[in-house]
């Protein structure tokens, strides 16, 4: 993974390099960023160029026996650790064990997500959640008690990092105390809440931001055969995330499901006040929402986000900062007056943690219910 391979993130990338050409490569660096903006490939381009051995000013020469292997992610001192499921007898399982297929996987889509590659390892339907178990921590000292074969470093990359259980991140811990020699700690994750204050204590932090619009875009533009304006519609919807961004662009069909969803949603919502009927109509729209994937669970929510902020702007006469397809316009006209500074915040807040929730694999009919209704009261504020 080359540095340039990477949509937008110049700055990061810049400091980055900085660190390696400086000679202060940190034993321990957390990437904390959203989801598909670029964590995981940003550490890898990472790892890679600090093991190439004729790397540039600004990025890794791509040609050298290090990068070879690393761009099939099959240096043999290149680590992962990420996420899996439990085998049927509940035993816990190894990232070993599944390394054929993150492989495969990563090299496919590097902005992989963690819903993604659940559904890799056959869990979604299963009901199951990924996670990194003790198991785990024991190979990680393994695998660091062997000196490097061939790089400056060995690199150890734990994926989803927040989803280590206590027991895991507490045994991580005392090798991050004490590191073996020319070992890098390569940590990735979405949400530093979930981690251990004293793994974050011990880590240097590089804050990922989202994808900006303008690189996502001429990405989708280059590389998903859209028009620019699909591009920039779907760059706009996505929030910097390029997962959400490829499924903005799967249909217009699809785009336009989203808006009718979010109409129906914000109408019946309305009359719900006193009318029962508008209450079942309300019961049914959050039961065929529940119907679709979680993934487009997730990108209707960020739509509506999306939606809120632009009705807003109509709302403070500032039309020009709205983004609006002629549909969502007209739908707008008469919407933005109910969007207004005092029920703002509670609504985006709301939407927010439905997103969080349908992330969490929460109940999808009672969680888009609930959001509803609250939206009726908000509405009405």
């Amino acid at each position: 993974m080359l540095f340039a391979d990477i949509i937008g993130q110049d700055t990061l990338k810049g400091k980055l390099i900085q660190t390696v050409r400086e000679n202060r490569i940190s034993h321990a660096r957390l990437f904390l960023g959203p989801e598909s903006a670029g964590s995981l490939p940003l550490a890898i381009a990472y790892a890679q160029y600090i093991n190439c051995t004729n790397r540039s000013d600004t990025d890794s020469c791509g040609t050298c026996p290090s990068c070879n292997k690393y761009s099939k992610l099959i240096h043999p001192d290149l680590h992962f650790v990420f996420p899996v499921v439990k085998g049927k007898s509940g035993k816990a399982a190894i990232s070993d064990m599944f390394i054929a297929e993150w492989r495969e996987t990563l090299l496919n889509n590097p902005y992989l997500t963690y819903t993604q590659w659940l559904d890799t390892m056959d869990a979604e339907n299963k009901h199951k959640q990924g996670g990194i178990f003790v198991d785990e921590s024991k190979e990680i000292l393994r695998k660091l008690s062997f000196k490097t074969y061939e790089a400056d470093y060995k690199v150890m990359i734990i994926w989803m990092a927040e989803r280590m259980n206590l027991q895991t991140a507490n045994k991580l811990l005392k090798i991050l105390e004490e590191p073996p020699e020319k070992t890098l700690f390569l940590l990735i994750a979405e949400s530093s809440d979930q981690l251990l204050a004293t793994i974050l204590s011990r880590t240097q932090l590089t804050r990922v931001p989202k994808i900006d619009k303008t690189s996502l875009s001429d990405y989708l533009e280059k590389n998903l055969s859209c028009s620019k304006q699909q591009a920039i519609n779907a760059a706009e919807l996505s929030n910097g995330n390029l997962a959400l961004a490829k499924a903005n662009l799967q249909t217009a069909e699809e785009e336009n499901r989203y808006f009718n969803l979010f109409a129906t949603m914000m109408r019946t919502c309305w009359k719900v006040w006193g009318n029962k009927q508008a209450m079942l109509d309300l019961i049914e729209w959050s039961n065929e929402l529940a119907t679709i994937s979680r993934e487009k669970q997730k990108v209707f929510l960020i739509y509506s986000l999306r939606m809120v902020r632009e009705n807003m702007v109509l709302n403070r006469q500032q039309p020009q900062l709205a983004f609006l397809t002629d549909e969502e316009s007209k739908f707008s006209d008469n919407f933005n007056p109910f969007i207004h500074p005092g029920n703002v915040a509670q609504l985006s807040e709301n939407i927010n943690k439905a997103h969080y929730h349908i992330e969490a694999n929460g109940n999808a009919k009672i969680i888009f219910l609930d959001m509803a209704c609250k939206i009726v009261v908000l509405l009405r504020h």
